[in-house]
């Protein structure tokens, strides 16, 4: 057969080896002469600078076929290149690997015939260094994708504690677009009670012209069941929010979970690292679990509340293991139920034991993609006076008021009698909650219910006090 591109080599087969350690100096990393059959003839490498190929590796190759100085995977490779010389002049490039002192040497080869009847000459490049370098572009695209991958479970972690602890959240009737519950945030929000925000319609708190648009968000996430967002203004006021309705089935009908935060709101240039400063440095316990109540992420402050050292010592226990099975079981059904729930002075630890602590609980259904997960806040309780209108108090007053049986008529002692209770209730609940607001949710009232009965009193109301800043 013809030379490659018909050009007749067969002059420089007596200077196979010359060209062997030629081609070696100027271009490649080692060139093996061959005879017809393939058997080696003579090896040139280059020199033992770090990373060539050692005289080690190559020793006892002279006199031995080519295909046995191999690896068994790559043998049929070196018999293909063999014969495409052969019989064309010329193999193209392949990638072998030889069996080295240690580990298996690839080196890439092409292989030329010197003349219809002459030797044959194979020269390689030593792929190590090109396979060090992938390597380490590897591992670095996997650092790249393990630092990527840590950020989202930082954002994710801090997003989910940030809603729990932040984001006001309303539960919304899927037929009649009515408010069924609401949690203490939307109430600063919209400045009502949650007994104000209950029953109305949801479009309600918003300017006319944006609640045609807020109503059809509402149906539009009903029909598709699948969540639907909008920015809208809310009435009297000059904010506008972001409103994102996520469908859920409560117990018995389709319900929406309405979660509202400011329209100019901006994702922070390190997203991970501000949740993480305003969360970690929340004062109330933030817990995020699955639906069973097992605890996935924690906040400081609820480490603190629990006595742990380490969130850590949290993950994947029970939330019952400090609220108890049952409380937890109670907050867990409610808040599948209606999204949202609330529960009062619940005790943190065993009742009664050292470092046990009464907590205000708020249970939020949240939306991590297609899991469900349960946002805990939890408040710790303003300690309860028992200086101000005791039981005692409240007996002996209502003994004087006894003392008038037979002067005034039964209707008129009961209702100065209820008075009586009203005062006492109010004014425990006012010293156990620290303020207007929390003591209106304790008493299931307004703010303005509450300040109402202590003007009908006489007695000189409390300063005002605005819903938005209560803790």
């Amino acid at each position: 057969m013809d030379a490659p591109h018909g050009d007749d080599l067969s002059a420089l087969s007596p200077w196979a080896p010359q060209l062997a350690r030629t081609f070696v100096s100027l271009a490649s990393d080692i060139a093996i002469v061959m005879d017809g059959a393939g058997v080696i003839r003579d090896v040139a490498r280059a020199s033992d600078a770090a990373g060539a190929i050692a005289a080690a590796d190559v020793g006892g190759w002279i006199g031995r076929r080519w295909v046995d100085t191999v690896t068994a995977d790559t043998r049929a490779k070196v018999q293909q290149m063999l014969d495409d010389a052969g019989a064309t002049g010329l193999a193209r490039r392949r990638e072998v690997n030889h069996v080295g002192a240690g580990a298996p040497i690839p080196v890439a080869y092409t292989v030329i015939r010197l003349g219809g009847g002459g030797p044959l000459l194979a020269v390689g490049r030593d792929l190590r260094s090109v396979a060090a370098i992938q390597q380490r572009f590897l591992d670095a695209q996997r650092e790249l994708e393990r630092g990527y991958w840590r950020t989202r479970q930082a954002e994710t972690r801090y997003r989910l504690l940030f809603q729990v602890a932040t984001d006001a959240v309303v539960v919304v009737d899927g037929a009649s677009l009515r408010v069924l519950e609401s949690n203490p945030a939307a109430s600063r929000l919209f400045d009502v009670g949650a007994d104000q925000l209950r029953g109305r319609p949801f479009s309600g708190v918003f300017e006319a012209s944006a609640r045609p648009g807020v109503d059809e968000l509402l149906r539009a996430a009903v029909a598709s069941a699948r969540p639907a967002e909008l920015h809208a203004p809310l009435r009297d006021k000059v904010a506008r929010v972001t409103v994102s309705a996520t469908p859920f089935r409560g117990e018995d009908a389709v319900r929406l979970l309405v979660r509202m935060r400011a329209a100019d709101e901006r994702p922070a240039s390190d997203l991970a690292t501000t949740l993480a400063r305003l969360v970690d440095n929340a004062r109330d316990g933030i817990v995020v679990t699955d639906p069973a109540g097992g605890v996935l992420l924690a906040n400081p402050a609820f480490l603190a509340l629990a006595r742990l050292g380490h969130e850590a010592e949290a993950r994947g226990r029970s939330l019952g293991d400090w609220l108890g099975a049952a409380q937890t079981a109670a907050l867990l059904q409610s808040v599948r139920a209606d999204g949202v729930a609330h529960h009062s002075r619940l005790t943190l630890g065993a009742a009664g034991a050292p470092g046990s602590t009464a907590v205000d609980v708020t249970a939020t259904l949240l939306a991590d993609g297609d899991q469900e997960r349960i946002g805990f806040t939890l408040h710790p309780a303003a300690p309860v006076a028992s200086a101000v209108s005791p039981p005692a108090a409240l007996a002996a007053a209502i003994e004087r008021v006894a003392g008038e049986l037979g002067h005034a008529a039964l209707p008129q002692l009961v209702r100065e009698v209820a008075q009586l209770a009203e005062r006492h209730f109010v004014a425990m609940a006012v010293q156990r909650a620290g303020g207007d607001a929390a003591a209106a949710r304790l008493l299931g009232l307004s703010v303005d219910g509450l300040r109402r009965r202590r003007r009908r009193w006489g007695r000189r109301a409390a300063p005002a006090e605005d819903p938005r800043s209560e803790p």
